[in-house]
């Protein structure tokens, strides 16, 4: 960054923290809670902003810290669609605590609800994480690894000492600090579960971004049914069709079962998105009869659920 930026930065800074007000724009527009992520860079402050926006946190990285009271006044003035805001702030911008103090001296004057939540990690935890990425830390310059990590934590102590809350990430891994996260901004809900059910026929290849594959090809093919043949597996009597075969309904609330039990476990790992892949022949009538219905059920269990029929249509 050129001195000509950083001085830009700095006045737009000293104008932001002495010139902003938060207006709700109706007396009833609540304010929105904020959470700060800081902390040590390597110690997991990406992962746990990502953890923030599968619970439904809007989430802003990098952003500079003079800008954090426009945003909340931006929340503010969403009437209500914006009540949580996460930002994300580190030493990559340069003026930083100045800027910081300020912004959160202003927030505490219109009694903004604000938690600080530090990322912290040993030094030698740090050290092998950088070197597994093979990038340099930010603040070595033409020093070593450990010589920025000293010098960011000289710059974060002040911030580390405000921190409501200091996670020590250490000996955490990706999971583990994802569940840390959840245990203190889910609340009592379990995190929510997306899954995309989609069908997809064997002869156009597998979905390259399936995490279950689920095959249909036990079942006699409507295809070779002449009345049906023309038809989708969205189509009544070819679903009817599909379901009346021996051993099909059984699959389905068998395998609907099994998905609960890996629903649970992902949760627990910290999995918020997976997408289960139904396969037959063409994609067109097994695979995408067994889509719909098992996408009812795992809505009927409170998992969102998107349903994409990939190849349907393709003959």
């Amino acid at each position: 960054m050129t001195e000509q930026n950083e001085d830009r930065e700095a006045e737009a800074g000293e104008h932001v923290s002495t010139g902003t007000t938060i207006e709700a724009g109706g007396a009833d527009a609540p304010i929105p809670e904020l959470v700060i992520i800081s902390g040590m860079s390597g110690a997991g402050r990406s992962t746990a902003a990502k953890c923030l926006e599968d619970l439904g946190w809007f989430v802003v990285d990098n952003l500079p810290p003079a800008l954090i009271p426009t945003m909340v006044e931006l929340g503010a003035r969403s009437q209500g669609n914006v009540a949580r805001i996460a930002v994300v702030v580190d030493v990559r911008g340069r003026r930083f605590f100045d800027n910081l103090r300020e912004s959160l001296a202003d927030l505490d004057a219109k009694e903004v609800t604000r938690r600080i939540v530090f990322l912290e990690s040993s030094d030698d935890a740090l050290v092998r994480r950088f070197e597994s990425v093979r990038r340099p830390h930010p603040l070595q310059g033409d020093g070593r690894i450990v010589d920025g990590i000293a010098a960011e934590r000289d710059l974060l102590r002040e911030l580390r000492g405000d921190a409501d809350l200091v996670i020590d990430t250490s000996s955490l891994n990706v999971h583990e600090l994802r569940a840390k996260m959840d245990a203190q901004f889910a609340g009592d809900e379990e995190p929510e579960l997306r899954a995309t059910v989609m069908s997809f026929g064997y002869k156009y290849g597998l979905p390259v971004d399936a995490d279950l594959v689920v095959d249909c090809r036990f079942l006699p093919n409507p295809h070779w049914v002449p009345e049906l043949r023309p038809f989708t597996g969205l189509n009544e009597e070819v679903s009817g069709y599909v379901f009346n075969q021996p051993g099909a309904k059984e699959f389905l609330d068998q395998y609907s079962e099994l998905l609960q039990l890996i629903a649970a476990g992902y949760r627990r790992e910290g999995k918020r998105y997976v997408t289960i892949a139904v396969g037959c022949t063409g994609g067109k009538h097994r695979s995408v009869a067994m889509s719909e219905k098992l996408a009812a059920r795992l809505a009927t269990e409170g998992i969102e659920t998107v349903v994409v029929h990939r190849d349907m249509g393709r003959e």
